[in-house]
């Protein structure tokens, strides 16, 4: 068996490609935020993250404070935003002293970080969470001004900018979105009014870059559209974008069975007549989405072969019938593209009932990763 068959491929230059896209939507003066978090959706923090510093993003965006500390430990030295922002005092003092940018929504948060700056004689970076209308995280659009005049009280905590985020701009109804952006510029103008600078503002997702224009700002922060991946099923992208990562597998065997028997768990299979089944290399345990039982598919020999039965931990069953030269050694793809045919992670999301983000995420952090440039 060749192993090097096994798992997950990432193709950096895939990543630079889907930046450089990203970019081409923007005005030139709009940054852009790599967002890296869960693992880089999967993908691998580090090496996505060396990529992306390398085709020119302006900062990285992760969720958790050991995240970002790993880029720093990995000699990243790129702005580093804490979306999620920090829990402990002793995070306070590892983001002043490695000059990572935390997201503040509560002024707790905010006096422990003043306090730790002014302590290690040091001034603290940081944006404020704004929520405009997600309904998550933030500090509500209409009680902004008191608690940006308490953070600007700080001496020692210099806000860069408000950071929110968009719910629903993945829609055609843009109404929502546009109240958003409207709710977000009047938050900055607060801002400012209170004698903020606040030259760093930051909006727009994935589905921001690609359909709201006006929701720029000064920076962006796409994430799944760096991936090759659309925010939502039937999204259409204005700009090509490229598959990063490939999973696959391989022929473990191939049988020639009658009709009527059953295939893997439960039965929820029976062969319709003489058939090829094909047993692969790959099952849940490896990130394939269990859903795809009986109704996914996977490329083998550059042609499609449905799955059949139930996924297993390990091995997943494929109906071969249509294609006779099919051997054990052979490679079976489950994502990517092979021969001009392509499993994007949408689809494989779709037949799964789930999202392409879960899909990357499952199969990236359950699989090995070889990188490809």
């Amino acid at each position: 068996m060749d192993h090097s068959r096994n798992g997950a491929v990432i193709d950096l230059s895939a990543l630079a490609h889907n930046l450089n896209q990203a970019r081409s939507l923007l005005p030139p003066h709009t940054g852009i935020m790599g967002v890296v978090k869960a693992d880089a959706y999967g993908h691998g923090l580090v090496p996505v993250s060396k990529a992306l510093m390398k085709a020119g993003a302006q900062s990285l965006g992760v969720a958790h404070f050991h995240e970002a500390l790993e880029l720093r430990k990995c000699g990243i030295n790129l702005p580093v935003f804490i979306l999620s922002g920090f829990r402990t005092r002793d995070e306070a003092a590892a983001l002043v002293e490695n000059a990572l940018s935390p997201v503040v929504f509560d002024l707790s948060s905010a006096e422990t970080l003043a306090e730790e700056a002014l302590r290690l004689g040091k001034k603290a970076a940081l944006h404020v969470k704004v929520d405009t209308g997600m309904g998550r995280l933030g500090v509500p659009h209409t009680e902004l001004a008191p608690f940006l005049e308490r953070v600007a009280s700080f001496a020692s905590l210099d806000v860069r900018g408000l950071l929110s985020h968009l719910s629903s701009a993945d829609e055609t109804d843009r109404s929502f979105t546009n109240t958003q952006i409207l709710n977000f510029k009047q938050a900055v103008a607060k801002g400012r009014d209170l004698g903020l600078p606040l030259p760093v503002n930051s909006l727009a997702n994935s589905a921001g870059v690609m359909a709201h224009p006006e929701s720029h700002f000064d920076m962006v922060r796409p994430g799944i559209m760096l991936y090759g991946g659309l925010p939502c099923p039937g999204f259409k992208s204005p700009v090509p974008l490229k598959p990063v990562m490939t999973f696959r597998g391989e022929v473990l065997q191939v049988r020639e069975v009658p009709a009527g028997v059953p295939i893997s768990y439960s039965r929820t299979y029976h062969t319709r007549g003489n058939q090829r089944i094909a047993v692969l290399s790959a099952g849940y345990a490896d990130g394939l989405p269990r859903t795809l039982s009986n109704r996914g598919e996977v490329l083998i020999g550059g042609r499609r072969a449905s799955i059949v039965g139930r996924v297993c931990m390990n091995l997943t069953m494929a109906d071969v019938t249509a294609s006779p030269d099919v051997s054990p050694g052979d490679e079976a793809v489950f994502l990517g593209c092979r021969d001009g045919v392509c499993l994007t992670g949408d689809e494989v999301a779709s037949r799964a009932d789930t999202i392409s983000y879960e899909v990357f995420c499952s199969i990236g952090q359950r699989s090995t990763r070889n990188y490809v440039s």
